[in-house]
């Protein structure tokens, strides 16, 4: 069976009859683990392997902390290496230094994201590894 990752915070992949599995790469049938935050994509990832296929969000968490603006983005700035303020584009980059270091193909892969510079911004990192890869399908 086919497996989708789906990284995101925010929108539940089993809500209102799997609306928002519209953006999965891969036709159905598949199973989906949900995963919220860098850590659990990382951990998922070093348990299970790479799926076939990542749907990825890019503010992980971000929207709620400046709603309460309990960190002002300069902070954030220097926060961004801490496991909590890690974003989905964070999560694309530890996926290529993954496929890198254990010679695998980047699996199939959508953006969900609603922040147009974070999904460029992943879209790109993972186009430019796919051009520059020595491992394509």
């Amino acid at each position: 069976m086919k497996q989708l990752l789906w990284l995101d915070d925010v929108r539940d992949p089993f809500a209102n009859d799997g609306e928002w599995l519209v953006f999965s790469p891969i036709s159905r049938p598949y199973d989906v683990s949900w995963v919220k935050s860098y850590e659990e994509f990382i951990a998922w990832i070093s348990e299970h392997g790479l799926p076939s296929a990542i749907c990825f969000d890019h503010d992980l968490g971000l929207d709620e902390v400046h709603e309460k603006k309990t960190i002002s983005k300069r902070a954030l700035k220097r926060h961004r290496k801490t496991p909590e303020y890690m974003t989905g584009y964070d999560c694309a980059k530890w996926l290529v230094d993954y496929c890198i270091d254990n010679n695998k193909v980047l699996p199939e892969y959508a953006i969900q994201s609603a922040n147009p510079v974070g999904r460029e911004n992943i879209d790109g990192l993972l186009k430019n590894f796919i051009k520059h890869s020595i491992n394509k399908v």
